[in-house]
């Protein structure tokens, strides 16, 4: 027999048997926190670590890789896609209007969220990509070059043009396909039929418990989430990009990676911190001072800017896009100038479909169709003209008023140079060009601690994710936006155009609903006695 006992028997007080336990105890909770077991979490996290490897040892290839994709995406879903959002948002429009406009979704007899709470969040969930930046700048890039469909024509003429392409980017189309037909399968096969609420689900009419319990639900639901990351990294880094050279335009602030790390951070910390309060406080409560602020932006700049031209410019621009809606949704004369345009903004809000019809279904109980319908598919695309009749519409106004004032600032297509050179037309332009700044950031906050909760809630199946698997995801994000930042505008740049690749399997996700939606709006209307 051995003179030596074990370990654990000489030294009954050490714990050195257990604290191996309880390590091991404790990496497994942290495993099934973050759903370390779950193949929807290797499929989504191994895609985003190659890439970002992929981008550090060898960007050129990473950038070749993506560009033939962008190219191959562009040219044979590009005409698909443009067919696709104008079928979505016209049956949308023929339910609301139809007598399943009453069908009540949910299993709530009104609405679990009031209006104002929810058209905020809504609002700023979706516009943050194109809140600030892209509506300063997406006019004026219209304006310098003409839209092929419209060609040369005079001055004025050509500033309700660009005008009128905007609106048709952010507008009607772009709204509907990120959360109506899609929502309404959800909230029937969620909160009726008791199916996960996940981007499987909207495959279930097709597939049935295949796509729920198989290895296919587990595709479906990482392709979503690696879309709507790359969508959401994108912007994320952009800001960090944008806010670091308005800093050093305004404030001398060398514009740097550390400069560009510091934004990122911010607003990581941020978005985390709300994501981690969940929907009905940090993101409510961020979602509406961020209406505060653009109302009173709005309204100072209505008086102070060029009223006359932001009134007309936007009635004329609505009414030219309306007068030319279809002929404009499914235009292909110049296929090069869709593939950086039209279609390249329908890859990227088609990529956020999936994964935004979860979330609007989450905030939208007890709302019925028409509600639904008309608030996300009308009203929001008309509220987001009107912005961009503000910001976009006041650069034009100054542009005409003293050629070159706006146009030199946009050179080489800087989007915050644009919006400065906006602000600085405008009366206290240092203070408000430092309220576009923090109204950018929360912006980018909304859609952040959003999708990092929707990220989450696909991940566990819970409605309200444990602060681990939030804050986990919220930071990744954050992370491999910095990474790409270190790259340079390459980095970047390649994660943009990879957000239209993604665009590819969303569309298949999502291309069921137009059918569907339609079809299971009917038997509701039935069983709710309408």
């Amino acid at each position: 027999m051995s003179k030596f006992k074990p370990a654990a028997e000489a030294l009954p007080n050490s714990g050195v048997c257990y604290s191996t336990t309880n390590t091991s105890e404790y990496f497994q909770k942290i495993a099934s926190k973050l759903e370390m077991r779950n193949p929807v979490f290797w499929l989504s996290g191994s895609f985003l670590v190659l890439f970002v490897l992929l981008a550090l040892s060898n960007p050129p290839l990473l950038s070749s890789l993506v560009n033939s994709g962008f190219q191959q995406a562009t040219k044979y879903f590009g005409a698909f896609w443009q067919v696709f959002l104008l079928a979505n948002f016209l049956i949308g429009l023929a339910l609301a209007f139809g007598r399943t406009g009453d069908v009540r979704l949910g299993r709530l007899a009104s609405p679990e969220i009031e209006n104002f709470k929810w058209m905020s969040i809504i609002l700023c969930t979706l516009l943050a990509g194109g809140g600030v930046f892209w509506a300063a700048a997406e006019p004026i890039a219209h304006f310098v070059s003409s839209p092929p469909m419209y060609g040369d024509t005079d001055i004025k003429t050509k500033a309700v043009n660009a005008l009128s392409q905007s609106f048709m980017h952010w507008g009607f189309l772009a709204w509907a396909i990120l959360g109506c037909l899609s929502t309404i399968v959800l909230m029937h096969l969620h909160y009726d039929k008791g199916l996960p609420l996940k981007p499987r689900t909207l495959l279930y009419p097709v597939f049935g418990k295949r796509v729920i319990e198989g290895w296919l639900g587990s595709v479906v639901d990482a392709l979503s989430i690696i879309a709507v990351a790359a969508g959401t990294i994108g912007p994320i880094g952009f800001l960090g990009l944008q806010i670091s050279y308005a800093l050093d335009s305004l404030f001398s602030i060398p514009d740097t990676f550390v400069t560009q790390a510091v934004v990122v951070l911010v607003a990581v910390a941020f978005y985390t911190l709300s994501a981690l309060s969940g929907v009905n406080k940090g993101i409510q409560l961020v979602s509406r001072y961020n209406i505060i602020l653009s109302v009173a932006l709005i309204l100072f700049i209505l008086v102070a800017g060029p009223t006359e031209f932001i009134v007309n410019g936007y009635l004329q621009g609505v009414g030219t896009m309306v007068d030319n809606f279809v002929p404009m949704a499914l235009y292909r004369g110049d296929t090069q100038w869709l593939g950086w345009w039209t279609v390249f903004f329908w890859g990227w809000f088609i990529g956020y479909g999936p994964m935004m019809a979860i979330f609007i279904a989450r905030i939208s109980r007890g709302r019925t169709i028409r509600q639904l319908i008309l608030s996300i598919s009308v009203a929001a695309p008309l509220i987001t003209c009107f912005w961009f009749s503000i910001v976009g519409g006041s650069g034009l106004a100054f542009e005409l008023a003293n050629p070159g004032v706006i146009k030199a600032g946009f050179e080489g297509f800087n989007m915050p140079g644009a919006l400065l050179a906006i602000t600085q037309q405008l009366p206290f332009p240092m203070l408000i060009s430092v309220l576009f700044l923090v109204l950018t950031t929360t912006f980018i906050v909304t859609t952040g601690d959003s999708m990092t909760y929707t990220i989450t809630m696909v991940m566990t199946g819970d409605t309200e994710p444990n602060a681990a698997i939030r804050a986990f995801w919220g930071i990744v994000m954050g992370a491999v936006a910095i990474v790409l930042i270190s790259m340079g505008d390459g980095g970047i740049a390649s994660l943009q155009s990879f957000i239209v690749i993604t665009a590819v399997p969303a569309s298949l996700i999502l291309a069921p609903c137009l059918w569907f939606a339609p079809k299971i709006a009917k038997q509701m209307k039935i069983q709710q006695g309408l």
